[in-house]
């Protein structure tokens, strides 16, 4: 089959997780593809994906071959194939707007963004890169908090006429003027702020659902996260968080009847711990109450390699539009942003997301 053509912002973990898995799983067949959601989409299997555009802003990547980029510092995400050909794609400079922290300049190099002193392009020169490459998808990697950063590309991908993946807390497919401009172009566009293929998001939602499900009356919780990559380092300046804690409570809001005050929930990255790397490391409890009122609790901790656990399901994500595109789908599509972003436009419980992507996929 043709290869699905994407391009990608921001050339970190999730990228380098993303990259390598396109390689990976070409030498898989389906009895032995362990760790992906859906094998085939509309014919397209993971192996299906070419990546054709890459935009960074770091001295490190730019203008360097994209497969050899995602594994230059401060990337520090688990190499799982040791001999990644050459993409032949080289990385653009990008567009720094707030897509940089001004705290992360107090960091060793190895640990931070080294900026890149190349001119910065403007619209027209991005819309040119996706044009000229062919991009049919692009994908947001930006740092949590790149408020503005997104919004351009968002507006590069709407007048190129390209798909949107938001893999960011930014809100552009639950922004109904957003969602409405991509849609009146007959664009797709999923989001926002994916959920990993099995993170803390996915597991607190699950756990509250059995609660519900339970008549167990669940009355506080909490989840805190830990990691040692960049996206925990840009997100101890807490003026970035907002989003990423609206993103992660809403979703599991979401699935309670009665929502919890605000004051009984809380959900947010906590800390940044640098020996972790990559690995993330979730610390949740749940306090309810059973019959005759009688109080329990719940106490988990997950650890995961945090990129390619995104990578699951934003090789999905990339096969969702691709079906889009062929079938003259524009805007946002429902059913994958519900069952793959923690801050759709549409909530549902998992299991009818489940349901409605499955629905969305056979054309019903």
């Amino acid at each position: 089959m043709t290869p699905i053509k994407i391009g990608i912002i921001g050339v970190g973990n999730c990228a380098s997780s993303l990259l390598q898995g396109t390689i990976y799983y070409q030498k898989k067949k389906y009895n032995n593809a362990g760790g992906i959601l859906n094998w085939s989409i509309n014919g397209y299997t993971p192996a299906d994906i070419e990546v054709v555009s890459a935009f960074d802003i770091d001295k490190r990547k730019v203008g360097k071959d994209v497969h050899d980029a995602i594994f230059e510092r401060p990337n520090c995400t688990k190499k799982f194939v040791d001999n990644m050909p050459i993409a032949g794609v080289k990385v653009s400079m990008g567009k720094i707007l707030d897509g940089f922290s001004e705290h992360m300049k107090d960091y060793e190099p190895d640990y931070t963004f080294l900026i890149c002193d190349q001119k910065e392009p403007t619209k027209s020169d991005v819309i040119k890169t996706l044009k000229h490459s062919g991009t049919e998808v692009l994908l947001n990697y930006l740092p949590v908090g790149s408020e503005a950063a997104s919004r351009f590309y968002a507006e590069c991908a709407l007048e190129a006429g390209v798909s949107f993946i938001n893999n960011i807390p930014v809100f552009i497919a639950s922004d109904p003027v957003w969602a409405e401009r991509f849609k009146s172009r007959g664009i797709p566009l999923i989001g926002d702020d994916i959920k990993s293929q099995l993170g803390a998001t996915i597991v607190h939602r699950v756990l509250t659902n059995l609660f519900e499900k339970r008549g167990v009356k669940l009355e506080k919780t909490y989840q805190i996260n830990t990691g040692g990559n960049t996206d925990f380092l840009n997100m101890l300046n807490r003026n970035r968080l907002d989003k990423k804690k609206e993103s992660k409570t809403s979703a599991v809001q979401a699935v309670l009847r009665e929502k919890l005050e605000d004051r009984n929930i809380h959900i947010s990255p906590s800390d940044y711990v640098p020996w972790l790397n990559d690995n993330k490391v979730c610390f949740i409890r749940m306090e309810g109450r059973i019959f005759g009122d009688i109080p329990m609790d719940v106490e988990l901790r997950l650890s995961v390699e945090d990129s390619p656990n995104s990578a699951g399901a934003a090789i999905d994500c990339i096969r969702l539009c691709k079906l889009a595109i062929e079938r003259n789908i524009g805007g946002v599509l429902e059913a994958p942003s519900a069952y793959y972003c923690k801050h759709p436009p549409v909530q549902y419980v998992d299991d009818e997301a489940f349901l409605l992507l499955k629905d969305f996929i056979s054309n019903k």
